[in-house]
């Protein structure tokens, strides 16, 4: 059973990926999300596994739920349940990414220089970095990319862009901030910096502007996710996040 702050995350993924969907379709130990908007977007249309499921059924129940869909992402966020899934789904061609559930545990910072900012304001340095992750990736995928940030603001009571800004006027890093009131719960999700300023602060401007509103918004528990195997899980560490569990992602196309 997972602890009561890992109920916590889960009901609050769970119910982010339903309310940003188009459209959901309930399946054996979980549900199915789509959005024909963003079909080039993975985690606009996959599979997530909030409950028990048979492992050894998941890789046909993915490809029945997800159709003629070139790609297949499942999300399983329950730790016993996706290392469990992990040997059929990669005998079945999937790739296995651990993610750590981070919890701000530390004192928060005061919010600084960044601010709340429009899309518009990100639509070109999100570009930039999106093509430097996908340099073979067209035009249109980048787009979708991009402009499938706009939903996500469906998908709690409060979505916040939060960008530092160069002295120039260029956000230079970002990040979003989900938020729902009712249980106190705050979400801090894909925070990027441009390649051209890294190293300069504007991350951790952004993170402690993300953590100041959402105290603000009375917000107790504040969580992130993070992949295990990446560097940026030390950098959280130093800055008052504690690893509260796991999560796992499977990946195929």
């Amino acid at each position: 059973m997972p602890s009561p702050e890992l109920q916590r995350v889960h009901a609050f993924l769970s119910d982010f990926a339903r309310r940003q969907a188009a459209r959901t379709k309930a399946l054996p130990g979980g549900f199915a999300v789509y959005d024909d908007a963003f079909a080039q977007s993975r985690a606009n249309n996959q599979v997530v596994i909030d409950a028990p499921v048979d492992p050894e059924a998941l890789p046909a129940l993915a490809d029945e739920a997800l159709g003629e869909l070139p790609h297949r992402l499942i999300s399983v966020l329950d730790d016993e349940t996706g290392r469990a899934c992990a040997e059929p789904l990669v005998r079945a061609g999937y790739t296995h990414s651990t993610y750590l559930v981070m919890l701000h545990t530390g004192p928060v910072p005061e919010g600084g220089r960044a601010q709340e900012v429009d899309l518009d304001a990100l639509r070109v340095p999100l570009t930039r970095r999106w093509r430097g992750f996908l340099p073979d990736a067209d035009d249109e995928v980048l787009r979708q990319l991009v402009d499938r940030r706009e939903v996500r603001r469906r998908g709690a009571d409060v979505v916040r862009f939060i960008g530092a800004r160069t002295e120039a006027g260029e956000v230079a890093s970002w990040a979003d901030l989900y938020v729902d009131r009712a249980t106190g719960t705050a979400q801090i999700e894909d925070l990027i910096t441009s390649e051209a300023h890294l190293g300069r602060g504007h991350a951790d401007a952004v993170l402690a502007g993300a953590l100041s509103l959402a105290a603000a918004d009375d917000c107790d528990f504040r969580f992130l996710i993070a992949e295990a195997m990446d560097w940026p899980r030390h950098w959280y560490e130093r800055r008052g996040f504690t690893v509260v569990g796991h999560t796992h992602g499977f990946e195929r196309g």
